[in-house]
């Protein structure tokens, strides 16, 4: 089993960041690659970017790249995703999933075995 608890959410102005961290527990967290998705009411998750268990090997949507940075300090067990130039569109509950078979590379969400709970993310326009 693995524990993951998001942290870092809050409001902020389009334009502003947000650094949110994925701290985790239990099994060995540097063998599990780690993504993280966003929800919006009424929508699916999506892909928003991942990392591998290395954290060599880093996949961004389309939307947030150069935007934003994912992370991850495994002496630490915790991953992260720094969040530059945000935008309204960026609104949602952020996830971060834990998987121990691939590569941080997956968009869909039945590849991750483990799951946070979810922080909330909020940009003002």
């Amino acid at each position: 089993q693995v524990q993951l608890v998001e942290s870092g959410g809050g409001l902020v102005q389009a334009g502003g960041s947000l650094r949110l961290s994925c701290a985790a527990s239990g099994r060995t967290f540097s063998s599990y690659a780690v993504g993280w998705f966003r929800q919006e009411p009424g929508k699916e998750h999506e892909f928003v970017a991942g990392i591998s268990w290395s954290g060599d090997s880093t996949y961004y949507t389309d939307s947030v790249k150069g935007r934003f940075t994912v992370s991850r300090d495994n002496a630490k067990n915790t991953a992260y995703l720094q969040m530059n130039s945000l935008k309204p569109e960026d609104t949602a509950v952020y996830y971060c999933a834990a998987d121990g078979i691939g590569d941080g590379s997956a968009w869909y969400t039945t590849e991750y075995q483990y799951w946070g709970q979810g922080t909330q993310v909020t940009v003002s326009s």
